[in-house]
Parts: structure tokens; C-alpha cells; sequence
């Protein structure tokens, strides 16, 4: 049997860039924000099927609103007529079998983004909401399944991809899919990493504080200004911040960065007249933390940083709501898989290295709530994720797909090669 070279496989994923960059640019045109990514979704699964893979729908039913891990920033959104692709790549038998998740959500257009879905191209580089995060991952799936069909390759385990909704409020689409206890032997989560392979990464909770507080004119007296509670509870926050960073430090692969768990208030709404104390304000914002913390934990102590900032009023007319709950994940630098990936860029030339990651993403529902060995890697910079200058290299996917798929030839196995 023909055993496919590094040359080849090369030669073939240069072939196939332009098919994959017109898969990714059509792609972005699809405003997929959470809770309207179905066009995307129906576009993603006729391409995969066009590919020769086995795409399956998976409808989210209306009952994950009830599971415990169920993230709520977009409220009384229903799921009829809402789905996740399940695509399968079968192995022969006898080889481990390889997950592979990506989303196909995306957070709004950026203040002074303009055309955030027109795509553009120019000097090798394409522009767009979803260019790196995460649609661009999509495109390098896409490219992985388009190369070993094209090359032949035949596996010994099966290759299966999560392509979800909804990762961007909190993983709901990830949830879905876990409760339906998917088995594999590993799993690679496909997000923005610069082509680093990270084996840890931070947890975040999403909070809303909402404060009630007691309106009248300036000079009326015996106002309390809600948006004053708001200042004195971010203030109180800050300080919170500070100390967990402090008692969080010598944690492997986080110590390296100056604040890999920040605290950013992302959103405050009060008032609707300068001379007038607001009576209701609201405060949304996130805050990150490491391994050495729960989720539950930052929660109870988020509560308890609230409690402790002023007087009676603002204790009593202050409420916490929690929407969004990710645990860190950690796994082992020195686990095979970790170490296999690692492996494979070394071998393509690929500048990468082991490091953490210091944003939140769908692994921990793998790692943690799974039981299975997870990494997160994937082409594209986080540092223009969200950002009005979102953007990915061609060349970037390209090296992503060499890399992955000497990764499936070697933790899968195949006599193709």
C-alpha cells in the first residue's frame, strides 16, 4: 500500500488552501451570534458532507435549560429547531479514537467594525468576525477531513468532531453534546492558541449585580444612589481580585503571566438624569481564577466580597446572579497526548510551545466532566479574537492541518502512511 509522505501531504493541503479559505470566508458571512448560528450550522453540514464524512444533527432540546452546568446570558432563548453537527471520520477498528470540537458562534460586530460579516483578503490575511475564533478552526477541520479523504488515508480509530453552538455565552452547545457521553481517547478543543498546545486552562464565572437603591433630586436628600453601590461593590471587587491572584500564584504554566485570571466589568447601566440618584443599577462583568479554585468556591466568595462592601441598605438591596460557570482544566504537560501534539509541531517546523491558557473555553466539560485527556490548540491569535481586527493567516491553517494530521496518523493509526 502507498504510504503518503510528509511531501505529499503537504503538497496536497496547499492544493486544497483555496477550496478551505472559500469554505472560511463564506462562513463568515453567516452572523452566526449565539442563539442565530443555524445558518451556519446548515451551511457547515452540507460542506462536510460534500467531503465525504458522515455529518449528524443533533437537535438541543428545550430540557438542558434545567442541567446545572446551563449558562443564561441570553434570556428566555428556546432551542426548537436548534442543533449541533456530530461528524464522523470511521476508523477500521483497533486504533484510539480522537475528538475534535470547535464552535461555529460569534460574539457581535466590535464598536467601529464595519462589515463585520463581508469578509476580506489582503496580504494573506482574512479579515472577519469568526476569522480565528472560532470559524477559522472550523476551516482547519475542514481542511484536516478534505486531506485524508483526498490522500486516502485509512484509519484504525475514528475521528469524531463537535462543531457547536453557543460556546461564546458559556458552552451550552458543548453541554448538549457531553450529556449524550460521547467516548474517545483524547480530545483537542480548537481555538485561537498562536499553534501552542495547552494543556491547562483558567475557569471564569460571568456575574450581574443588580443594585436597588432609593431616587430623588440632588439637593432633596436622603437619596441612595444605586450607582454609587455600584462603584463601592467594584471597588470591593478589585480588592478580592487582588488578594485571590496573590494566594493563586505557583500554579505550573500560569505563574508566567502577570494576571492569567482577570476581573473586567464589562457592562454598567443606571440612571436617565444627571441631577438625579439612580434607584436601580446594573453591573455585568467576569472574573477569572485557577485550579486552585472551584467554580462554586469564586461564587460563594464573589457573594461574600458583595456582603461585606457597605451598610445594611446595600447588603439588602443588592442581588448576585451567576451566568455563566466554567471550572478550570488541567491536565499533565507530560501526558502522551500533550506530548504527541507537541511532537508533531516540532516535526513541522512549527514555532509552539506548552503553555496555559488565559481565557475560558469548552474543555473543561471534556476533561473534567468527560474523564478524557484534553488539550486546546489551533490556529489564529487570541490577541484578535473579539476584536475589530479579528483576522487569520491562510498559511496558519495550513500548518495547523499538517500538524493534526500527523497527529491522527499517530494517535489513531493508519497503514496509509
Amino acid at each position: 500500500m502507498h504510504k503518503n509522505t510528509p511531501d505529499d501531504i503537504r503538497r496536497t493541503i496547499e492544493r486544497l488552501l483555496p477550496q478551505t479559505q472559500e469554505f472560511l470566508c463564506t462562513l463568515i458571512r453567516y452572523p452566526s451570534t449565539p442563539g442565530q448560528e443555524q445558518d451556519a450550522i446548515d451551511y457547515t453540514a452540507t460542506a462536510f458532507a460534500n467531503i465525504g464524512a458522515h455529518v449528524e444533527s443533533v437537535p438541543i432540546q428545550n430540557s438542558i435549560r434545567e442541567d446545572e452546568d446551563y449558562s443564561t446570558p441570553i434570556p428566555d432563548l428556546t432551542y426548537d429547531g436548534h442543533r449541533n453537527l456530530r461528524v464522523v471520520r470511521k476508523g477500521f477498528g483497533g486504533g484510539k479514537t480522537l475528538l475534535l470540537n470547535t464552535h461555529l458562534d460569534v460574539v457581535p460586530a466590535s464598536e467601529n467594525q464595519e462589515d463585520a460579516f463581508h469578509p476580506t483578503v489582503t496580504d494573506g490575511v482574512i479579515r472577519g468576525r469568526g476569522a480565528c475564533d472560532a470559524k477559522g478552526q472550523a476551516a482547519t477541520l475542514f481542511l484536516v477531513l478534505s486531506a485524508l479523504e483526498t490522500l486516502g488515508v485509512s484509519l484504525d480509530g475514528d475521528i469524531i468532531l463537535h462543531l457547536v453552538v453557543e460556546e461564546e455565552v458559556g458552552g451550552n452547545g458543548t453541554l448538549a453534546m457531553i450529556r449524550r457521553g460521547e467516548k474517545a481517547d483524547g480530545a483537542i478543543i480548537l481555538e485561537p492558541t498562536d499553534l501552542n498546545v495547552l494543556p491547562s486552562v483558567r475557569g471564569a464565572v460571568w456575574f450581574r449585580i443588580t443594585f436597588e437603591g432609593r431616587t430623588g433630586h440632588s439637593g432633596s436628600g436622603g437619596t441612595i444612589s444605586a450607582l454609587n453601590m455600584a462603584r463601592q461593590v467594584m471597588n470591593s471587587l478589585d480588592d478580592y481580585h487582588a488578594k485571590l491572584l496573590a494566594a493563586s500564584r505557583g500554579i505550573p504554566l500560569f505563574d508566567k503571566f502577570a494576571d492569567p485570571m482577570p476581573l473586567t466589568f464589562g457592562t454598567l447601566s443606571a440612571g436617565k438624569w444627571p441631577s438625579a440618584a439612580p434607584n436601580h443599577a446594573v453591573l455585568e462583568g467576569v472574573l477569572g481564577f485557577l485550579p486552585n479554585k472551584t467554580r462554586f468556591q469564586i461564587m460563594d466568595e464573589i457573594r461574600a466580597a458583595v456582603a461585606n462592601t457597605g451598610d445594611e441598605w446595600l447588603r439588602d438591596h443588592t442581588r448576585v446572579e451567576f451566568m455563566y460557570r466554567h471550572d478550570a482544566h488541567v491536565l499533565d504537560p507530560h501526558h502522551p497526548l500533550v506530548q504527541n501534539l507537541y511532537a508533531q509541531c516540532l516535526a513541522e517546523n512549527v514555532k509552539s510551545e506548552i503553555s496555559a491558557m488565559t481565557a475560558s473555553c469548552d474543555s473543561w466539560f471534556y476533561n473534567n466532566q468527560l474523564g478524557l485527556p484534553t488539550v486546546v490548540f489551533g490556529p489564529g491569535s487570541l490577541g484578535y479574537a473579539h476584536s475589530s481586527e479579528e483576522q487569520i493567516s491562510p498559511d496558519q491553517i495550513a500548518a495547523a492541518a499538517r500538524v493534526l494530521i500527523r497527529f491522527i496518523r499517530n494517535w489513531c493509526g493508519t497503514a496509509a502512511f
